[in-house]
């Protein structure tokens, strides 16, 4: 028997919490890839190109694994498909202690990679429950909690492993360097499995993620590409992740190149969170109440945009700080795009679900072009790049979303 969405009167009080403590764990392991670009630049010594494969193999796995994560969750349900996405993550995070040991950055990338296998996993099931659990036209509201408290962890993340990885001399090297990974890691591997089990064994209902709200001339649809809205906003969420991953993962390499040192490019990367977690908290207020999801998204581009030119025109630390703002002008773009995209898709919901989380691979190959034109032009003119991703964003806000018909 297919499970179905719970009555919209009940209290999902509980449910939310259960998935605001999991978004506070992808917060965490996250968005300390910040840290670790540029911890494993120095260590490794590598080019830029090269410490972005941290978030390359990171987000890599979210195109490769998202489709099967959703037949994965269909078999399993819910419940056990999160509890094993944390445990695929518990034997990334251990899978460091070895890497360290042998001084193998192709086995840290290892690592990273099966993080994200199971982050894949989490988000293709929690993405959808936090969209459903509640009316739709504040779907962009529950999943700016969400934001927050994945924010509030990426901060979190920053001070801790900021403050034990990057401390010190600008130039370090070598197996004893490596070894500042290992017990932090050890300690979120039993984190994780601790999780994992507290979710098995959780109240947590099961849902179906499929709307029954589509009008028959959708119903009568026979392939999900025939869903403009969709499609459409699988490129807007790739461009989006590509561009968080930018603001926040490049923003420290970005102050060292500038001539901060590492004492005081560590904590940057916090400053974006500080705009992501401030725009997360004025969307709760917000929307929909005093503005629409849509309207959100479209100021929200077009401040991205103004702020995108400031960094490239200016210099110093007030070019940084422009950066750094990009995170409060695309706080509204994930809770916003999320619903748009699966508004009105029907039975074809959990197969868009799983399309719109392959788009977070834009976190994967982005920064590798970012990268590229970092090392081959200059590290400010590389977030040129950021002003074409922002510009689609832009028209997916104004007019792609309202595409019923191609």
């Amino acid at each position: 028997m297919t499970p179905t969405a719970p009555p919209k009167t009940q209290n999902y009080t509980g449910p939310l919490l259960i998935i605001g403590a999991l978004f506070f764990v992808f917060g965490f392991v996250t968005w300390v890839n910040s840290v670790l670009i540029a911890f494993f630049k120095q260590a490794f010594d590598l080019s830029t190109v090269g410490s972005n494969l941290v978030a390359f193999a990171f987000f890599i796995s979210y195109t490769l694994m998202a489709i099967p994560s959703s037949a994965l969750l269909k078999r399993t349900g819910f419940k056990n498909g999160m509890s094993m996405g944390l445990l695929i993550m518990a034997v990334g995070t251990i899978i460091f202690v070895p890497a360290a040991k042998a001084v193998s950055y192709p086995l840290f990338l290892v690592g990273l990679f099966l993080i994200g296998i199971g982050l894949t996993v989490l988000q293709t099931a929690s993405n959808p429950y936090a969209t459903i659990l509640g009316p739709r036209e504040s779907a962009a509201q529950r999943i700016s909690f969400m934001g927050v408290a994945n924010k509030l962890a990426g901060i979190c993340s920053q001070f801790i492993f900021g403050g034990l990885l990057l401390t010190g001399a600008n130039a370090v090297s070598g197996a004893a360097t490596l070894e500042k990974v290992v017990t932090p890691y050890m300690i979120l591997t039993g984190v994780l499995i601790v999780l994992a089990i507290l979710i098995r064994y959780s109240n947590l209902p099961e849902v179906s993620e499929e709307q029954d709200d589509a009008p028959a001339e959708l119903t009568a649809r026979t392939s999900v590409g025939q869903f403009p809205n969709l499609v459409l906003g699988v490129a807007a969420i790739f461009c989006y992740v590509g561009a968080e991953v930018i603001a926040g993962d490049t923003i420290i390499n970005y102050g060292k190149a500038m001539g901060f040192t590492n004492d005081e490019a560590k904590y940057f990367t916090t400053y974006t969170l500080y705009g992501l977690l401030a725009g997360y908290i004025l969307g709760i207020v917000a929307i929909p109440k005093y503005i629409s999801q849509q309207m959100a998204l479209r100021v929200g581009s077009i401040l991205a945009l103004i702020l995108t030119t400031g960094a490239i025109l200016t210099d110093g630390f007030t070019s940084i700080l422009c950066v750094a703002l990009l995170g409060f002008a695309i706080s509204p773009m994930w809770p916003a795009i999320w619903p748009l995209a699966l508004n009105r898709l029907g039975k074809f919901t959990k197969i868009g679900s799983a399309l719109l989380i392959m788009g977070i691979s834009g976190g994967a190959l982005l920064p590798l072009l970012h990268g590229y034109l970092t090392d081959t032009i200059s590290a400010k003119m590389a977030y040129a790049l950021l002003l074409p991703l922002f510009g689609y964003i832009l028209y997916y806000a104004v007019l792609g979303h309202k595409k019923t018909n191609w």
